[in-house]
């Protein structure tokens, strides 16, 4: 699940592309759009409407039930606030969380309301999925140090794992996204590329060895 209570954390973005990401390495890819503005279907509709290959499976919660998830390697779901039951049945789902952190005070304090949010959903299930939290459309100018800050905030939170790699806000996650395509499709010598790529490595280490 990447998922977080905050808007504009890039939560569709980061789906998208791990749904790419994986498709081309050779795994069974089921993506789930649990958000009602459905942004991770729109993109994947104009995805299969230019024809891009490989194509991405979206679908929408009223079609989980005809579902059997066991078909395939990875599950991914996008899921935003304005359905909280959603948000619910996504945690109670998800063996991992990954949480796209802004870099901003108000962030920190979202993210920190979250992990929390989780924990509580999780403890009636009696079992706690893992939470992952990285840096996202982070600051590209090095002189500007909130990224360094939101990330050390970051770390000393309690109840989620800090992944180092950092995806900074670049125009090409936008562009991609507007065109049905994964941003190391769109430009493939893009920095934002190599940010994407050691994040897909620390989140699938074992899909690289």
């Amino acid at each position: 699940m990447v998922g977080s209570l905050k808007g504009g954390s890039g939560k569709s973005t980061v789906t998208f592309n791990l749904a790419v990401w994986l498709t081309m390495a050779d795994q069974r890819v089921l993506a789930v759009d649990l958000d009602p503005q459905a942004t991770l279907t729109d993109v994947a509709d104009v995805r299969r409407e230019e024809g891009w290959q490989p194509p991405v499976t979206v679908v929408r919660r009223d079609q989980l039930p005809e579902i059997d998830l066991s078909d395939y390697d990875e599950v991914v779901m996008d899921v935003g606030t304005a359905d909280m039951d959603s948000l619910k049945l996504a945690i109670r789902m998800a063996d991992r969380i990954v949480v796209p952190v802004p870099p901003s005070q108000a962030d920190i304090w979202s993210t920190q309301r979250f992990i929390r949010f989780i924990q509580a959903i999780a403890a009636d299930d009696g079992q706690q999925p893992e939470i992952l939290g990285f840096i996202n459309r982070g600051d590209t100018h090095t002189a500007v140090r909130e990224s360094d800050e939101a990330a050390a905030a970051l770390v000393a939170l309690p109840g989620i794992k800090f992944l180092k790699p950092r995806v900074a806000q670049r125009t090409v996650f936008r562009r991609s996204f507007s065109e049905g395509l994964a941003v190391f499709e769109l430009d493939p010598r893009n920095k934002g590329v190599r940010e994407w790529n050691a994040l897909a490595a620390a989140l699938y280490p074992h899909l690289i060895e």
